[in-house]
């Protein structure tokens, strides 16, 4: 899809990155001396603010037209991603023919350049009916280059690749996430998984219904028992490196493909957008699928509890206590806190069936999140203060932003049940996202090096790409960078 050359010979658009630093005047001065403008136009029109664009006429050059692009200063992964994939997105009816990107001066992006170009592929409206498809860049013959100097050709193409590895599996979570809920049942979703992973070579094993109960998923199959027609799943995905590794990373995902909230009914308002809430696993799929293309070295495990939380005669009431794969009875307060008892089982599970090296659950939790962190950063929870360091580093890094909450004994007591051995809710208002985590807390077997993250305020939100609320792909690059290091 991207071609590397180390000189433009012919071009529609040549695309000239920059970063808002100290060297910006000398950059421009350099580009001003080559296209034959005065170094003032350029300095007084172009400052190199994430995001700003600037396009230059260029006569009598190879390439037809410049357009300077602003990074902004020390951007992000996820910064450099979001220029480039809303630059072709707004443009990509627009221009036809080949287009160049000069990565010389900042080739440490190239990935993220890749990524962002590709993932502007991506359409929300896959399920509009059309008379014939609208034509843009990826379909009308135009071709991609990266200009590189010559002794940087294998590090690029490296970077390039993963970079489209990485948008072609967020794409393909996007669209499962936006999804809607009568496109991707629980059913669905794990044959989704299977598909997924007979082409990326990793094993998928599926336990239906009968066989969660069999196997001891009951809080997982009490919440799906709201869903006639769509039965909950468990599915576990195994990546194992070509070489034998001592180190497993599990990943749990919440998986509730639709949440009406069950009994304890969710106001109408804004409940479309609960076709979202299966973010968590969407994410865990993500990154085994990720760990598998890219051949990682580390061994992953991952596993996504599915369900839909729905109204019905059999579905869980407020006041039921339920079993739980672990054994330890649980009673409803909320129907609505259904997230954390399919992920009772699933943390549980891993927990002493896995025994991974590290544990990092995700799902779409808590309102209290949002509350709290807005949508700028996930929740993240755990008693291990190098796995927390760890995380962040890697949310900074990446873009995909963590900050810690406390997980402390203070609030083990707000779950406690007179006539369980946990309750789903705390009926104090307060504290809402760590009380949840305490819960998850409680199914984890004392595992050392676990980590919880709440990720609703940044799986699904507004976004340049639609007029609507839409998926973000959250945490695949997350995951998988920190999966990379570990």
């Amino acid at each position: 899809m991207i071609s590397l050359i180390t000189k433009v010979e012919s071009a529609k658009v040549l695309i000239v990155p920059f970063v808002k630093n100290d060297n910006l005047a000398k950059d421009l001065l350099t580009r001003s001396k080559a296209i034959g403008y005065e170094v003032e136009e350029l300095d007084d029109s172009f400052k190199a603010d994430k995001g700003e664009i600037l396009i230059v006429a260029t006569p009598g050059k190879s390439y037809k037209r410049m357009v300077f692009v602003g990074l902004g200063e020390n951007p992000n992964g996820t910064q450099i991603i979001e220029v480039f994939r809303s630059l072709f997105y707004k443009n990509k009816k627009k221009w036809k023919g080949q287009i160049v990107v000069d990565t010389k001066s900042v080739s440490n992006y190239s990935e993220y350049f890749a990524n962002g170009l590709a993932l502007s592929e991506y359409e929300i409206g896959a399920l509009k009916t059309r008379e014939e498809a609208d034509e843009t860049i990826f379909t009308n013959g135009t071709e991609f280059s990266f200009l590189i100097t010559a002794n940087q050709e294998d590090k690029i193409r490296n970077a390039v690749d993963k970079g489209l590895k990485m948008a072609d599996s967020q794409r393909s979570i996007l669209y499962l996430v936006d999804a809607p809920a009568n496109y991707k049942t629980p059913e669905m979703m794990a044959n989704y998984i299977v598909m997924s992973g007979k082409k990326h070579g990793y094993q998928v094993t599926v336990w239906d219904e009968k066989e969660c109960e069999e196997e001891g998923f009951h809080a997982l199959v009490a919440v799906g028992k709201g869903s006639v027609e769509s039965p909950c799943r468990m599915v576990m995905m195994e990546y194992n490196p070509s070489e034998p590794s001592t180190k497993t990373i599990g990943l749990v995902g919440k998986g509730v493909t639709f949440d009406t909230g069950g009994v304890s009914l969710k106001p109408g308002e804004g409940m479309q957008y609960m076709k979202s809430d299966m973010g968590g696993s969407a994410a865990v799929i993500g990154a085994v699928e990720m760990a598998a293309k890219l051949g990682l070295k580390t061994r992953v495990v991952g596993l996504v509890a599915l369900t839909e939380n729905c109204v019905d005669s059999l579905a869980i009431k407020p006041g039921d206590v339920i079993n739980s794969y672990s054994g330890r009875t649980i009673e409803i307060i909320n129907t609505d806190a259904e997230g954390r008892l399919i992920l009772a089982d699933a943390v549980h599970y891993m927990a002493t069936q896995i025994e991974p090296t590290v544990m990092i659950d995700l799902a779409t939790l808590t309102g209290s999140c949002i509350r709290t962190l807005g949508y700028a950063a996930a929740g993240l929870m755990t008693q291990n203060d190098k796995l927390a360091d760890n995380l962040y580093k890697v949310g900074q890094e990446t873009g995909e932003k963590l900050w810690r909450l406390p997980l402390w004994d203070d609030y083990k007591s707000m779950m406690d049940s007179d006539i369980a051995d946990i309750k789903n809710l705390s009926t104090a208002p307060l504290a809402g996202a760590t009380t949840a985590g305490k819960f998850i807390e409680f199914f984890t077997h004392n595992h050392p090096n676990w980590a919880h993250l709440d990720i609703a305020g940044t799986a699904f939100g507004n976004t340049d790409y639609g007029k609507d609320k839409s998926a973000t792909a959250f945490g695949i690059r997350l995951l998988t960078e920190f999966i990379s290091k570990y």
